[in-house]
């Protein structure tokens, strides 16, 4: 395709795409990034579009990529990782209904728990509790994704027998 046909095409498609934008994010403003985003990367990467193909499945293609890259981003800045001793609670809220004394001894019950695991297990489950997903923790720590996610199964079981008492 003729970088003037593209062109064309991609200011043909810009309500359209203005209107997919809003469905993902649901705001004007990030919409109209997010179509500024998608254009500019549609530009950029004209060379790599095959003449004879769809062109508006690979706009909202790369509009949708891009949206979920941002969003994956976002979580992902918004996840703080404790690397002490203590990993069990990271993410729990200030609010979170350990108020009674009872409550508070099971916690340090989970906690002792927690911490009691070999290294190679804690730092996995930590994780997992605290929102990384599989792959990220096999990227993160550089282990198969297969070995994260049965560190973290073995721990839930371990934990689950440990802990049975405290339901």
């Amino acid at each position: 395709m003729k970088t003037l046909d593209f062109q064309t095409e991609l200011v043909a498609m810009q309500e359209e795409l203005l209107r997919f934008a809003y469905k993902l994010t649901g705001d004007d403003e990030e919409a109209n990034d997010l179509l500024q985003e998608t254009s500019l990367k549609a530009l950029d990467n004209q060379d790599k579009f095959e003449p004879d193909t769809n062109f508006r499945g690979w706009m909202y293609t790369i509009m949708r990529n891009i949206f979920i890259n941002n969003y994956r981003k976002l979580v992902r800045d918004q996840t703080f990782v404790d690397h002490t001793d203590n990993l069990y609670h990271l993410s729990q809220s200030q609010d979170s209904g350990f108020d009674s004394t009872e409550a508070a001894y099971d916690l340090k019950e989970i906690h002792r728990a927690v911490n009691r695991l070999p290294k190679e297990y804690r730092i996995p489950f930590s994780m997992h509790v605290s929102g990384f997903k599989y792959r990220e923790i096999a990227e993160r720590l550089g282990l198969p994704l297969g070995t994260v996610k049965s560190r973290i199964f073995f721990t839930r079981q371990r934990l689950q027998t440990e802990l049975k008492d405290f339901r």
